[in-house]
């Protein structure tokens, strides 16, 4: 099988100019085929701010009314989507930008209300990835650049997690290549000591997860994330990394951030 990387990248990178530029100069080198997943940033709220809009969260999620999903729909495939592509050609890599909506690519479901409407926020499942159109592009020399919009099939668009996006991808892929899944955020890796970046632990496998847990290692918001990993692990992904998007260029040499086997 030949090797697919999927990487999330998330607000700390995309609102670093900077940051951007250097990521994806270390993306476009990574090996093999390559599909880029990506959130908002900071500009969705500026945005919304700035036409009377308030973001409305509800435990660190955001509910999505529809003046906010005509806002995320702008910037996230939009500005945000198109200036990442147009990045990605002037430094070789041949990129194209997509929603969920493009090509019947992700077909959500809109999240059932509970205990909170979360309102236009899309859920996946096993059936949500058209992996023959991803593939496709692949075999064209194409590098997907999927944004958070995803759609219902029924013409509402959709706000989806891009954690989940990337999940959902690498998991569905996982039947046509060997796939690794990478998320990069503000940590170097899962750390022994939260407050010292020179104790990354380099690899973990699922028989150690439990124990991680149990001895303090792994807790707070980490817990999820690789409880996440370990999930996509066990349904075909290779391996999953988590780490810090700037020492992306190190992920060939064995020293990125903290690998997930299983």
């Amino acid at each position: 099988m030949k090797q697919l990387t999927i990487i999330k990248i998330g607000g700390n990178v995309i609102d670093n100019s900077e940051n951007l530029h250097q990521f994806l100069l270390d993306f476009t080198a990574l090996p093999g085929d390559k599909i880029l997943v990506h959130g908002g940033g900071k500009i969705a709220t500026e945005l919304g701010e700035s036409l009377g809009i308030e973001a409305k969260m509800v435990d660190g999620r955001r509910i999505t009314d529809i003046e906010t999903l005509r806002i995320v729909t702008m910037v996230y495939a939009g500005l945000i989507n198109k200036n990442m592509v147009a990045q990605l050609q002037a430094k070789g890599n041949n990129a194209i930008g997509l929603t969920g909506a493009d090509g019947n690519i992700i077909k959500a479901k809109k999240r059932p209300v509970k205990e909170v409407d979360y309102g236009f926020v899309g859920d996946l499942d096993e059936t949500s990835i058209d992996t023959n159109t991803l593939d496709n592009l692949l075999k064209a020399g194409l590098t997907p650049v999927l944004c958070a919009i995803t759609h219902d099939g029924d013409t509402q668009l959709l706000n989806t997690n891009a954690d989940t996006i990337a999940s959902a991808v690498a998991v569905a892929m996982s039947s046509l290549y060997e796939t690794r899944l990478v998320y990069c955020f503000e940590k170097k890796g899962v750390l022994k000591d939260v407050n010292d970046d020179t104790t990354v632990v380099r690899e973990i496998r699922a028989s150690e997860f439990e124990g991680l847990k149990a001895d303090g290692t792994i807790a707070g918001g980490m817990i999820p994330k690789l409880h996440n990993a370990f999930e996509a692990i066990n349904k075909g992904v290779t391996a999953v990394y988590i780490g810090k998007a700037d020492e992306l260029g190190e992920m060939e040499k064995g020293s990125f951030g903290t690998k997930m086997l299983k």
